[in-house]
């Protein structure tokens, strides 16, 4: 009987140690990972977000530089542009004019959106070691409040166009999965910065967190969010396209497989209305 407990108790231990075993090694491995995607995976994608981001923007500029050149028209309205741009970039105004309640969701997603990342201050730990430069770090308490405003307004922008019809009709499949996709590293950072809420679930979090970031910062330059940078380059591109140098009328129309159509209407869109009385000649002149 002893001989049994003995060996019973001798199993016992062993497989207590072997289990214990396996759970180090697989924190390990996963400990690992994590900080192969802190350190040369974020490298590697910080560098294609960088390289591709000179890249769009060069042969933005190298576009409107072409279509300036060929322009007649060289007059630009650099006040009025610089007004316009200013007012999308902080839209203030704009925010309570059409569909104020979305206007103002999708402006504090894009707020949380640039400020949490850059600002964080785990973060910025991080930028040092992997760069070697570091911004201002923002209170824990008003990170955490930002991260939970881009989470409960990604979510938000989701559901909004699943159910509104009319935003429903102009969205196609990526512009469901976007917000979901960047609300990903919010949620996991947040759940992994406040172990009160699960504990146990610290690592797989933060996994998740440091590769959904590497991953969205690879896509940036090839996706519509690079739309970071070139934002504030649409009201001069809006304005260069107006400047249509001469046959472009042509042929726009003959790539629309109407060459056979004259560019010029035979006759006027709107009725001619009557002028106003000449007073010298006491008679209205008509059209």
């Amino acid at each position: 009987m002893c001989r049994e407990r003995i060996s019973r108790s001798r199993s016992g231990t062993v497989e207590t140690v072997a289990f214990t075993s396996l759970r180090l090694k697989r924190r390990f491995d996963t400990e690992a990972w994590i900080e192969f995607g802190r350190g040369p995976l974020f490298r590697l994608c910080f560098a294609l977000l960088v390289l591709g981001l000179i890249r769009i923007l060069a042969l933005t500029w190298a576009g409107i530089f072409d279509v300036y050149r060929h322009s007649p028209d060289k007059i630009l309205p650099w006040k009025e542009i610089t007004k316009k741009t200013l007012a999308w970039l902080i839209p203030v105004r704009k925010l309570w004019t059409a569909r104020p309640v979305y206007s103002a969701i999708s402006f504090l997603f894009h707020l949380g959106l640039i400020l949490t990342p850059l600002f964080l201050a785990s973060h910025n730990l991080l930028w040092q070691k992997g760069v070697g430069f570091s911004l201002p770090s923002l209170p824990q308490r008003v990170a955490n409040i930002l991260t939970l405003l881009v989470v409960g307004a990604a979510l938000s922008i989701f559901f909004g166009r699943v159910l509104y019809p009319a935003a429903r009709a102009i969205s196609r499949a990526q512009d469901y999965l976007w917000p979901l996709l960047l609300a990903v590293p919010f949620a996991t950072g947040y759940v992994a910065s406040n172990p009160v809420i699960s504990p146990r679930t610290y690592e797989l979090m933060m996994l998740l967190h440091v590769y959904a970031g590497d991953l969205i910062l690879v896509m940036i330059p090839f996706t519509k969010l690079a739309h970071c940078v070139l934002a504030p380059l649409s009201q001069l591109v809006t304005h260069l396209a107006w400047k249509f140098p001469a046959g472009a009328g042509d042929r726009v129309a003959e790539t629309l497989g109407y060459a056979a159509m004259p560019t010029w209407l035979p006759q006027a869109r709107l009725r001619a209305r009557p002028e106003a009385p000449n007073p010298e000649q006491g008679q209205v002149i008509q059209k």
